[in-house]
């Protein structure tokens, strides 16, 4: 590790709260098509809003097939949970997949499996063998699928456009899901209310699937320079829970998801008993219903950087968050399909500002050696937040009816705008997230095997009295980014016979782990903070390596 540091009289700046210093000014906004521009992600890109076409009619295929049944509630609000508790429970260690193995191939191996469940859910379907039991095991598989898919197309975006347009990336994704809303649920209803019904629905999920598997097989991704020793699984998921736990920032973000998506789903999971139950609608019309949401996230997408240009991030997530809760109580208020159609284009607008707003701010802030596994926290805490909200607001439906649900959910969407005004996202654009090989080559006397550990790693500092606090303070957000990167123990001594004498001392569970740290787990940011900490040693920081014997 480094041997010296940089620093001034004061510790590290950290204007936002995140416990990190400025480094870099924020990368530019870019016009909201131009990553389309790029050729690979354009084709991907494409490739995934049929992916999520497909789903999306699978969804309403499957939640047309139960309104009848009895306590029809709960069991169209468990497709939605069955649908999103795979991605709850499996997308970190998806993440850890996509971080590990190739991410064409993995995809590849995804779609395939994808396809082959499709094709046997229409198999079942038509033959009329598809009992709600059967109906949400093939949704809870799918949902495996996706909580590998996911995490590793994310973690691909910023392979396929230059950094200035990860934001417009990341928005375009958003609009893909968005997109898929609007066309998957009206063409489910179309073909289940004309074409052949549910089982057609599901033969159309396993097509789409197919399109980006095509997508991707022709895509060729560029070959990496010299390909680094593989994490083994349960290390690279510790790390990645350990970096998660660590860092400030993505807590904030995580909370603000949970504090939105849980209160929202009311709207998402219990739309199929609005269309049938309270406006007495057909499987076409649903659709329609469903078609008005996406058509509104559309629109919020269209618009968004034109509103980002007169409110801040947290200006932004308020004003949507306020928006949703309002839609949220009209749309049991107000009778008409016309005023239903008209509200669920607001809801949808401001579910879209919340959910692509959050998610440019995770994607630009993960450094790359954690990003698929960031990502797939962030996708746990989103659908855990869907699969919690669909499964609270069906039992609350079914206990208290659609009414009450509804304006209960709208107070609580509320509620937290309110607390979202003192768990603000902290501004993190300017922050420089690319990695810094800093630290010097580790000179050992002989070479330890990988899984040599745990590593204790020592830090001898010499700092006058007189700039004492400022030094406590930047080690403080050194603390911080030891942990984030890789350390399971810090803490900081003084010396009882030399008060101006400190030894940081920190552990790492393996020689393996330490060594990621040498090459390529630090960013840029994490050496600013490290400069800022270690420079008001004189003489310089001296570092030394303990293993075990």
């Amino acid at each position: 590790m480094t041997q010296g540091g940089e620093g001034g009289e004061g510790g590290p700046g950290d204007p936002d709260g995140s416990g990190t210093p400025a480094a870099l000014p924020a990368a530019g906004d870019s016009s909201a098509w131009a990553p389309l521009a790029q050729r690979a992600f354009r084709w991907l890109w494409l490739g995934m809003l049929f992916s999520w076409i497909g789903t999306w009619m699978q969804t309403v295929g499957a939640q047309w097939l139960l309104v009848d049944e009895p306590n029809a509630a709960v069991l169209v609000s468990l497709v939605q949970a069955a649908t999103t508790l795979p991605l709850m429970l499996l997308a970190l260690p998806g993440g850890v997949l996509a971080d590990s193995f190739d991410r064409r191939r993995l995809l590849l191996t995804v779609q395939a499996y994808l396809v082959v469940l499709g094709i046997l859910l229409t198999v079942f379907a038509a033959a009329g063998l598809m009992p709600p039991t059967l109906l949400l095991a093939f949704t809870l598989a799918l949902g495996v699928g996706a909580a590998v898919q996911l995490p590793t197309w994310q973690a691909l975006i910023p392979e396929l456009v230059p950094r200035a347009q990860l934001r417009a990336a990341t928005g375009l994704d958003a609009v893909s899901v968005s997109g898929a809303r609007a066309i998957g649920p009206v063409l489910a209803g179309l073909v289940i209310a004309y074409l052949g019904g549910v089982p057609v629905v599901f033969a159309l999920y396993a097509v789409c699937a197919a399109v980006f598997a095509v997508a991707v097989f022709f895509w060729r991704r560029p070959e990496a320079g010299v390909e680094a020793r593989r994490e083994r699984f349960v290390p690279a998921l510790r790390a990645g829970g350990r970096y998660v736990w660590h860092e400030p920032v993505v807590r904030r973000i995580l909370l603000r998801v949970i504090l939105f998506v849980a209160p929202a789903m009311a709207l998402w999971a219990l739309l199929p008993l609005i269309a049938s139950q309270r406006l007495g609608l057909g499987a076409a019309a649903y659709g329609a219903l469903f078609g008005a949401f996406g058509v509104g996230a559309i629109v919020g997408a269209a618009v968004l950087r034109r509103v980002r240009d007169h409110l801040s991030t947290n200006g932004l997530l308020t004003a949507a968050g306020l928006l949703y809760a309002a839609a949220s109580g009209l749309i049991v208020l107000i009778p008409g399909l016309p005023t239903a159609l008209a509200i669920l284009v607001l809801a949808g607008l401001a579910w879209m500002a919340v959910a692509s707003t959050l998610a440019a701010e995770v994607q630009l802030f993960l450094p790359a050696w954690v990003r698929a596994r960031g990502l797939a926290i962030y996708t746990v805490a989103f659908t855990g937040s869907m699969t919690v909200g669909a499964l609270l607001w069906g039992a609350v439906a079914e206990g208290l009816g659609l009414q009450p649900a509804f304006l209960l959910s709208a107070v609580v969407l509320l509620a937290g705008v309110i607390a979202a005004v003192f768990l603000r996202v902290p501004a993190t654009g300017h922050l420089d997230r690319e990695p810094a090989i800093y630290w010097p080559e580790a000179r050992l006397a002989f070479d330890p095997l990988p899984d040599t550990g745990p590593v204790l790693v020592t830090v001898e500092l010499f700092v006058t009295p007189e700039r004492e606090a400022a030094f406590l303070e930047a080690m403080d957000h050194l603390r911080q980014s030891r942990r984030r990167t890789g350390a399971t123990r810090w803490a900081l001594y003084r010396d009882g016979d030399r008060p101006d004498r400190f030894v940081e001392v920190f552990s790492i569970p393996s020689w393996e782990e330490h060594l990621r740290q040498h090459s390529g787990r630090l960013t840029a940011t994490d050496k600013d903070i490290e400069n800022a900490a270690l420079g008001f040693s004189d003489p310089p920081a001296q570092a030394q390596h303990l293993l075990p014997p």
